[in-house]
């Protein structure tokens, strides 16, 4: 009886044990889950880029309704890379060009050949050139029609709200323009021919705003790859841009009187400036792209044959150059007028590079430039965090200003630029550059002046809104 008496007991502590453990274990569990509800942070939003130009999804495939789709080979397009499919291109972006979001879609799998054609608005808002296979202009000077423009192929005229995207290619069939005689060097015995030489750059978008240029692959132009004149508004990212190393006045993209521009997350590889950036050029936002080899990033070249040149706000930031002649260049005339200001290089990593940072206000194609007295005004630049390693045949860092209008506000801050190979040669050159150093530079600029200079300028005089 005592037994069993003592195993009732057991029995019931043990059962009280377990509902006590198990009612604790459930408050634990309750407790946590209220604390992580509590606690739970919200999704952030989105990240975007800084950047003032206009950001819209951007399509890897068309989602418009079908009946806004405009397939070119419905149209009649071949898609066999020999027969001309202008007309039937032609067609698709009138019919595109009607309707809201509408599509002019090329296909994966075809090869798609056109010879020059300008695409105006206005247009529907929304239009959208989807390029998913290859698309490509007569192959050379000797196949192109003699009534078509030699200095431009595919041209988008007076748009907005358009984008040109896709997981295509843009074959340029540039190297037959590249070995004309006209080009340099490239007549006989390594001369240059006189002449004219004209050469079609590969896409031009004029007088346009509101544009997004996303996916392509761009390769091989005749002459500049990518140009923008008279734009406002335009984002290009993840793009590729390539042709060879020795091809001439390739440039990748080319800005001039754009504003409000966003480059981002992009290569290019080709045989002149990287991105190049003219007179009239303001608020471009730079980052994530990689360059090189190439001519690098340059402003200019401004104030040609006396003119007014005025460029401000530009950003380079987190970007790569490569194997390139130029690195971070300002490049502006004798005599010209206007203001570059506002420049920020940030986060710049270099490899092998020759003329890391210059600044040259005696830019000239011949031996015939004079000096004069009148040039365009440089002032507030920064070069912060750019590292890597230089090409010794040229000092890596080169300040050249004009006589008469002195380089202000040049600011250095962790610069540090070793030699890829053997030793430097020259010291970094000054001429009427003054700033500031936050830090020492590698190698040593002591030629950089402290403060303003004496006879300041009169920043009225150089103001580009008057």
């Amino acid at each position: 009886m005592e037994l069993i008496r003592g195993l009732l007991i057991l029995i019931c502590f043990a059962l009280a044990l377990l509902f006590q453990c198990s009612s604790n274990v459930e408050g634990r569990y309750h407790h946590h889950k209220k604390q992580k509800d509590k606690s739970s942070p919200v999704s952030p939003s989105p990240v975007s880029h800084p950047a003032p130009a206009r950001q819209k999804p951007v399509p890897s495939s068309p989602s418009n309704p079908k009946d806004s789709i405009f397939d070119v080979r419905k149209f009649g397009a071949v898609g066999d890379g020999s027969a001309d499919d202008t007309a039937a291109f032609r067609a698709a972006w009138k019919a595109a060009c009607a309707v809201e979001s509408g599509v002019v879609l090329a296909s994966s799998d075809y090869s798609f050949k056109i010879t020059s054609t300008i695409f105006s608005g206005p247009c529907k808002p929304g239009l959208v050139f989807q390029l998913d296979g290859v698309l490509m202009p007569p192959d050379g000077p000797g196949t192109w029609p003699k009534a078509d423009s030699h200095s431009q192929w595919l041209v988008f005229y007076r748009l907005d709200d358009m984008t040109f995207t896709g997981q295509g290619t843009i074959e340029g069939n540039g190297q037959k323009w590249w070995d004309l005689p006209c080009k340099p060097h490239r007549g006989p015995n390594g001369s240059t021919a006189k002449g004219s030489c004209d050469s079609p750059a590969l896409i031009r978008f004029f007088m346009s705003s509101n544009l997004v240029v996303s996916g392509l692959k761009i390769q091989n132009s005749p002459q500049f790859h990518m140009k923008f004149d008279g734009c406002e508004g335009v984002l290009i990212e993840k793009i590729s841009i390539s042709s060879p190393k020795l091809s001439p006045n390739t440039d990748g993209i080319h800005l001039g009187n754009t504003k409000s521009v966003g480059i981002y997350n992009s290569m290019i590889t080709n045989g002149d400036d990287c991105i190049s950036i003219g007179p009239g050029c303001a608020n471009v936002d730079i980052e994530g792209v990689t360059c090189g080899p190439s001519h690098g990033i340059s402003i200019g070249s401004l104030g040609v044959h006396n003119s007014e040149a005025c460029v401000s706000n530009i950003t380079v930031r987190n970007a790569n150059i490569r194997e390139s002649d130029n690195g971070l260049r300002i490049k502006t005339w004798q005599g010209g007028s206007g203001s570059v200001s506002g420049i920020s290089f940030e986060n710049i990593q270099m490899e092998n590079v020759r003329n890391c940072i210059n600044i040259d206000q005696y830019y000239c194609l011949s031996k015939e430039c004079r000096n004069q007295t009148s040039a365009v005004y440089v002032t507030g630049v920064t070069y912060r965090n750019i590292k890597g390693t230089y090409d010794v045949r040229t000092t890596p860092i080169h300040f050249a200003c004009s006589d008469t209008v002195a380089c202000t506000d040049i600011l250095m801050a962790d610069v540090e630029l070793l030699p890829y190979e053997g030793q430097l040669l020259d010291d970094p050159f000054c001429w009427n550059a003054y700033g500031t150093q936050e830090t020492l530079t590698i190698p040593p600029i002591n030629c950089l002046h402290d403060g303003q200079p004496q006879k300041a300028v009169e920043a009225s005089a150089y103001d580009c809104n008057s």
